[in-house]
């Protein structure tokens, strides 16, 4: 079934940009066929239909089934279960099929069933650290339900890497900055934060990094009070905030919020990254201010944003 049609569970862009800046997500539930409860941002998810017909084709990654044709385009169909290592999983192939678009690219993720649609405060979604799981190095996040239980947020960035391997990272030839430059960057994936750094790296930037929005903006408040007493420029020690839209706690638009309202951060330019590709979530980070837009994950893409806000 298509999700704007027959299941009304997409907002417009106008509703999406009004969340925005509010600190809550909408999450899709959906199970792979054990009691555990799993869940996708719903920006992300395209449509949701009973699986199709699957072309297997060889030397496919594991967890990776086959090939669909889907209004005239070739994706790849991943699923889910393999990769979490569950146990008691149903024989055969998930039933239902979550069509979803990350970092430009559209695949199908097979699942057991989808449930239904819940708004949540990101200030109600954690880090993984502190739920005993065999599977947090691909659990993003952890809500726990008001009516009790918990929902495991899929690091899908992670699960691709695993399926299809890491982007490589180009020649990027090193930015023309002052040698103190530093970018503050925050991402809640493991394999993103890498991928940042090794850009970064290339670029020849000094660098410091949070794992979640309200983390981050714990850090940065210290800076900016030690800028203070001290009567330096914040810009000396943040040259550009790179942040992520999605992550636990606080999440990258209210984040881009609190900095384009605190006076101390002038000057400080914010690029946000985010799997998140859409024109509706582009239009989501021009609302609360980001400077720049850059859809993961494009190593150039990055680097050709960042270097000219960094150079001097």
């Amino acid at each position: 079934m298509n999700l704007m049609e027959n299941k009304n569970l997409l907002d417009s862009v106008d509703a999406r940009t009004r969340l925005a800046g509010s600190n809550k997500m909408e999450i899709l539930l959906f199970s792979l066929g054990t009691r555990e409860v799993f869940g996708i941002n719903v920006f992300k998810v395209r449509e949701v239909g009973r699986t199709p017909r699957i072309t297997k084709t060889p030397n496919m990654p594991s967890g990776v089934e086959g090939l669909i044709s889907l209004r005239g385009n070739v994706i790849p169909v991943l699923s889910l279960a393999p990769f979490m290592q569950l146990e008691g999983v149903p024989p055969g192939l998930g039933k239902t099929m979550m069509v979803a678009e990350y970092s430009k690219r559209t695949l199908g993720f097979l699942v057991h069933e989808v449930d239904r649609i819940i708004r949540v405060d990101w200030e109600r979604v954690k880090a993984p650290e502190s739920v005993i799981s065999g599977n947090q190095g691909l659990i993003t996040a952890v809500i726990d339900l008001e009516g009790g239980g918990l929902v495991s947020i899929l690091d899908v960035e992670q699960i691709l890497a695993n399926a299809f391997g890491e982007a490589m990272i180009v020649d990027i030839p090193p930015a023309r900055v002052d040698p103190d430059t530093s970018v503050f960057f925050v991402d809640d994936s493991i394999v993103a934060r890498r991928k940042i750094a090794e850009v970064l790296d290339k670029l020849g930037v000094r660098h410091k990094h949070a794992t979640n929005g309200m983390e981050a903006w714990t850090r940065l408040r210290g800076i900016a009070a030690h800028c203070q007493q001290s009567g330096t420029n914040i810009r000396d020690e943040i040259r550009l905030l790179l942040v992520d839209a999605e992550m636990p706690e606080m999440d990258g638009y209210v984040l881009t919020k609190n900095v384009k309202s605190d006076a101390r951060f002038e000057g400080v330019p914010i690029v946000m990254h985010s799997s998140l590709s859409s024109e509706a979530n582009r239009a989501m980070g021009k609302s609360v201010g980001v400077d720049a837009y850059v859809a993961k994950f494009d190593a150039e893409a990055l680097a050709d944003t960042l270097r000219p806000l960094i150079e001097r």
